[in-house]
């Protein structure tokens, strides 16, 4: 009777880490959008290499600290290339949306990314979530559409920063499921150092076209330098080391409020003030995720 408990005793254990890891890294996600406007001018290419080669770096050291392999096989190598491009545009996506809409779209819209998670779970690697679990992503993706929806600002511009988010919101998912799949195979600084390693060779060739030294600054050098560390090397590695424990659509409906954190920061330090449906979304999206969680 003892060793029947003893295999939900873990599981459960489990899920409640993965939950505790992924509300740390929800914190450090928060800062993403902050250092990624104060590390202009560099663009968008130089910085989404920038901070993937700084994460690479720093996840590289802890795998060597840990005597965890810094490369898969070399039969996996392909489908590491795969998972380092998807990364890649995910990143690149993001950081560009900021350029043409605010941050509360652009959080907004990417973390759409838990129907995607949810889908690309259960079709990919056979992980499909309960009916009461799917009302709560729908509750979430719900909020999310409050809190951009409405928008008496919206132009072209906007716009297509918010079809960069969306870009962004399904290679999250497609990230989201490729860190899970991989749990078992390879260590978590293997995995995240591989992946953001070949992450910045794809984001490389367009950042050195679009380098300019014009205009950087100590500040500027500061907050990408920061972007690397904070919200990718320690966010981003907590974030897949989350989904190696629960269910990759539970992790990022947490993730998810990252939203909440760079909308109050935006407001903070940036004077981008949220609107009355911002907080409202944000809000209904509380609220999915506990519908998910309970």
């Amino acid at each position: 009777m003892a060793d029947g408990r003893v295999a939900p005793l873990a599981a459960a254990h489990s899920v409640r880490s993965g939950v505790l890891l992924a509300c740390v890294a929800v914190l450090a996600f928060s800062t993403s959008p902050v250092f990624v406007l104060a590390a202009a001018p560099f663009s968008a290419f130089v910085i989404t290499f920038g901070r993937l080669a700084i994460g690479a770096l720093c996840t590289a050291t802890l795998g060597r600290l840990y005597r965890q392999p810094l490369f898969p096989s070399r039969s996996d190598l392909p489908l590491f290339v795969g998972f380092g491009l998807i990364t890649a545009l995910h990143f690149l996506a993001y950081i560009a949306s900021l350029n043409f809409t605010t941050i509360a779209h652009s959080l907004a819209i990417v973390y759409t990314a838990p129907v995607f998670v949810t889908f690309f779970s259960a079709t990919l690697i056979g992980e499909p979530i309960t009916l009461r679990k799917w009302c709560g992503v729908l509750v979430t993706v719900m909020g999310m559409a409050i809190l951009v929806g409405f928008e008496p600002r919206m132009d072209g511009r906007m716009a297509l920063g918010d079809l960069l988010a969306l870009i962004s919101a399904i290679t999250f998912g497609l990230y989201s499921v490729a860190g899970r799949s991989q749990r078992v195979r390879y260590g978590l600084f293997t995995y995240t150092g591989a992946v953001y390693g070949l992450a910045a060779l794809w984001a490389l060739p367009a950042a050195g076209l679009t380098f300019s030294p014009v205009g950087v600054s100590l500040k500027s050098v500061l907050a990408l330098l920061a972007a690397g560390l904070i919200p990718l090397g320690l966010g981003h590695t907590l974030y897949n080391a989350a989904v190696r424990r629960t269910h990759a659509t539970i992790v990022n409906l947490i993730a998810s409020q990252e939203v909440t954190g760079g909308v109050f920061l935006g407001a903070v330090l940036l004077d981008q003030l949220p609107q009355t449906n911002e907080l409202a979304g944000a809000a209904i999206a509380l609220l999915g995720i506990a519908l998910v969680l309970m």
